[in-house]
């Protein structure tokens, strides 16, 4: 006779519990594997071992001790320097400014105007971002020759890009209740745009301006190189001759005008913040409130504004002034243009060019994700949060500063003094930047996270590693992939100027296709640029929407 009796059987242990392998894990996982590939590969081509850095170390430090000490120009040069290097960034900022507000209400979504016009006009969006401020300066020493108006006009059109994209990401971001209520009473798209639109995000434009007036500012001091104006020329001159005292004088002053131009920058956008009041917290307002509810008021804060933008138009006036070329470049400028123009097409693409393409590539990413793997312990001493002494956060942060001050083309130009030609110094050159870039990043990332489980975890008697591994790793791995990946597209753009200087990459070919008016080649380099930093940038925004 069968029993029906249920027999009892021994509970089955699960095992020990593991969370499910996520599409956001995975990608994690595969950059890490990718940045681990990428810095082997770029070890590999460039021939970078233990002893070839350690023996470039030692030339580096050698050329150091003899540019010790700096000769500093007199104070009449240096005011002439910086006041040159200050008016082309101020004038192809503004330059860039008022193309760019008609760009982004062409470009953006809600606006609706022609739209025959809006790919278009994306696509200038898109190419004058892709490609190099210095690029576009070598373009325009060409046809306009040797001067501040060059580089006054690569600083404009390199900063549409930036400049248009975000004022079209705010345009579309906008409330469109009161744009539809002026489009219902018969105005229009012109007139919505600059009566509704425009007051309402004019607060978000001053502050994109402002951001990139500090980028370009930075980006003048070098443009001298190429024969664009500034203070770079003279840098490119002290090099030149072997007077490398005069040359750490010339830094000295570039890194010491970066550092206060950031720190005003760093004022007035807190100044702004704390202007805008209580009940418009986002400062979309356009005027503030008056004493009757149709009444403009006329607050301290908007009498500030107004003055602000009176001298802010009156600057930029003077500065277009100062920089007049000569007549007799501007008649000669448009056989210039029209023989580059004509000689572009077709492209002429070749293998070198593709290889000093790849080279280009495999410097910035394999710099980029050096930077990020030295960065983040830097990061961890200078945030407040992680580092085991207050005052060491303060001097952490003070030599980062410093690091990146230096532009990247001024570290290649003493890297190739020091070790010769080739993508070595180029390497080393977006290293440096890159880490410095990488732990200011990081150091601000950690210092916005949520206290709360860290604080937890040291309350029981945890370990600081402990504390970290378990608190402060898990809510720090989002912000460490995109910052890095924002790392390796800014690393990818500087690495197409490098070669200009002889540190490696496509910048070489660029500037000698221009020299010997193959510009066929220049247009092949450019589409090269452009398509690889736009399919980067592509990617690393992918990338930040599945792991942000």
């Amino acid at each position: 006779m069968i029993s029906t009796t249920p027999t009892s059987r021994a509970p089955v242990h699960p095992g020990p519990l593991r969370p499910p392998w996520s599409a956001r894990a995975l990608i994690a996982v595969g950059l890490l594997v990718a940045s681990v590939a990428v810095v082997w590969l770029t070890f590999w081509w460039i021939g970078l071992s233990p002893a070839s850095l350690a023996s470039g170390l030692d030339d580096t430090g050698r050329l150091l001790r003899r540019m010790w000490p700096p000769d500093l120009p007199g104070a009449g040069v240096v005011a002439s320097m910086i006041a040159e290097t200050l008016l082309i960034a101020v004038a192809g900022t503004g330059l860039a400014a008022l193309a760019s507000v008609p760009l982004a209400f062409i470009a953006a979504r809600t606006h609706l105007g022609p739209r025959l016009l809006r790919s278009p006009a994306r696509a200038v969006v898109v190419l004058t971002r892709a490609v190099p401020t210095l690029v576009f300066a070598i373009v325009f020493v060409r046809i306009f020759g040797l001067g501040p108006p060059a580089g006054a006009l690569a600083v404009a059109v390199h900063s549409i890009g930036m400049i248009a994209k975000l004022l079209a990401d705010v345009i579309e971001e906008a409330d469109p209740v009161p744009a539809e209520a002026v489009r219902a009473c018969g105005a229009g798209e012109a007139q919505v745009a600059v009566s509704s639109v425009l007051p309402r995000v004019f607060p978000a434009l001053t502050a994109i301006v402002l951001y990139r007036l500090d980028i370009n500012i930075r980006a003048s001091a070098v443009l001298g190189v190429v024969g664009a104006g500034g203070i770079g020329v003279a840098l490119q001159t002290a090099l030149g001759s072997l007077n490398y005292h005069r040359a750490a004088g010339i830094i000295c002053v570039i890194v010491a005008l970066v550092l206060l131009l950031e720190l005003l920058s760093v004022t007035v956008r807190r100044r702004t913040r704390a202007g805008r009041s209580a009940g418009d917290p986002a400062g979309t307002a356009a005027l503030p409130a008056g004493r009757a509810p149709h009444d403009v008021g006329w607050d301290r804060g908007r009498v500030l504004r107004v003055a602000g933008a009176v001298a802010a138009g009156a600057v930029f006036l003077a500065s277009l002034w100062s920089l007049t070329p000569d007549p007799g470049r501007l008649s000669g400028a448009w056989p210039n243009l029209r023989g580059m123009l004509t000689g572009m097409w077709p492209p002429a693409f070749s293998g070198e060019l593709l290889m000093a393409v790849l080279e280009s590539l495999l410097m910035a990413l394999g710099a980029a994700a050096a930077g990020a793997a030295c960065g983040l312990p830097l990061a961890l001493l200078a945030a407040v949060v992680t580092t085991p002494w207050r005052p060491l956060s303060a001097v952490v942060r003070v030599l980062l500063a410093v690091a990146r001050g230096i532009p990247d083309l001024v570290y290649a130009l003493l890297f190739v003094a020091a070790l010769g030609l080739g993508p070595f110094a180029g390497f080393l050159a977006l290293w440096i930047s890159s880490t410095a870039l990488a732990a200011k990043f990081f150091a601000d990332s950690l210092e916005h996270l949520d206290p709360l489980p860290h604080e937890a975890l040291t309350s029981v008697g945890a370990r600081r590693w402990q504390a970290f591994a378990a608190a402060i790793w898990p809510q720090f791995v989002p912000s460490f992939t995109g910052n890095g990946l924002f790392v390796a597209d800014l690393a990818l753009r500087e690495s197409v100027v490098l070669g200009f200087v002889g540190a490696g990459g496509v910048g070489y070919l660029m500037q000698e296709s221009i020299a010997t008016l193959r510009y066929d080649t220049t247009a092949a380099i450019v589409i090269a640029i452009a398509v690889v930093v736009y399919a980067i940038e592509t990617l690393a925004r992918v990338a930040r929407r599945h792991l942000l």
